[in-house]
């Protein structure tokens, strides 16, 4: 089953964790959407800059550390994500507490970890 994916702090660069994250979720026959501070594409999915209004989004899952994530609270809530996914070097106490208060599931985990061993 497709869960519509969100990667925030997306790359375009074939040797960042995101950039490996969306070839593996679109692999994995997902959709993905990917928002970063470069403009570029990674796999077949265009990255931007810009907070796209998202419908369906299953997944947030995140590539930026806890001092970048703070201006992208109140989008994140407003896309009503089922859960947001905290990669390694993302771990956030007050949005994971945050996502708790809004009925979203926080997960400190690895998305690629979890697409290959078939968690996702």
């Amino acid at each position: 089953m497709s869960k519509k994916t969100l990667v925030l702090g997306a790359s375009p660069n074939p040797h960042r964790y995101s950039y490996i994250a969306i070839q593996r979720l679109r692999g994995a026959g997902h959709d993905v959407v990917g928002i970063g501070k470069q403009h570029g594409f990674a796999s077949d999915v265009e990255i931007t800059s810009t907070l796209l209004p998202l419908e369906d989004i299953d997944t947030v899952t995140l590539y930026l550390n806890p001092l970048h994530q703070r201006p992208f609270y109140d989008y994140i809530f407003s896309l009503r994500p089922r859960r947001i996914i905290f990669n390694p070097g993302a771990e956030n106490d007050e949005l994971y507490q945050l996502a708790l208060e809004h009925d979203i599931l926080p997960m400190e985990a690895c998305t690629l970890v979890m697409i290959s061993t078939g968690q996702y």
